[in-house]
């Protein structure tokens, strides 16, 4: 049976575009593997603690050797890091806050980033597993706009994840969010509107593409 891990960050509830995003995504998955599972965490609603010394170095030193409160903070380090070993696919809301990531997904890259097991090992526990990452954003970042080169989400994400965990990381980009709140942006509202439709419509392909290989 096929598992999907499905986090969500965004702390904007229904009015969340990545989360609007990322429920298509898992809606055409669970359409199209009907079989499948999906473990779901709501980083904004539940938001993990950050990662602290007794968790970090307990990741350095065998089970046995954990001392009582090494063994306490490591429990759920290992649990994380377990449900994104289980998962067939990942899939990661991510919208762009303060030209990066929230902190709620640095928390939770942080606790599954385990050297000699996640990452930093001749085969990282996670490698070659896809991972879909909506990221969404208020204005637009492409080549040619003035915000050009200030995107910090997808070079971190494409290093952190890409070349650190191993994963096979896709991008879907719903941008222009703002346009319809803001005044000055009005302008921009069709393009936003091809910039959301684009991402679901990309977000259900995918969904349904993964659906299959892994039901196979």
């Amino acid at each position: 049976m096929a598992t999907l891990l499905h986090i969500d960050t965004s702390l904007n509830g229904d009015a969340s575009h990545s989360r609007k995003v990322t429920a298509a995504f898992r809606g055409a998955w669970e359409s199209g593997n009907p079989q499948s599972s999906v473990i779901y965490r709501d980083l904004d609603a539940a938001p993990l603690p950050h990662l602290r010394a007794p968790a970090y170095y307990a990741g350095h030193t065998p089970p046995a050797d954990h001392s009582p409160e090494e063994r306490a903070a490591f429990a759920l380090r290992a649990e994380l890091i377990e449900e994104a070993e289980s998962a067939d696919v990942i899939l990661l809301g991510a919208p762009m806050y303060n030209y990066a990531i929230p902190s709620t997904l640095k928390a939770w890259i942080d606790h599954v980033f385990a050297v000699g097991r996640t990452s930093m090992t001749e085969h990282p526990s996670l490698a070659g597993k896809p991972a879909i990452v909506v990221t969404s954003r208020g204005g637009s970042y492409q080549e040619g706009t003035p915000q050009h080169g200030n995107d910090y989400v997808q070079s971190y994400l494409r290093q952190a994840l890409g070349t650190g965990l191993g994963l096979d990381v896709t991008f879907i980009v719903p941008e222009l969010t703002l346009a319809p709140t803001v005044l000055a942006m009005a302008d921009l509202i069709p393009l936003f509107e091809t910039s959301r439709n684009d991402s679901l419509a990309a977000a259900e392909s995918h969904a349904r593409k993964l659906a299959m290989r892994t039901a196979a």
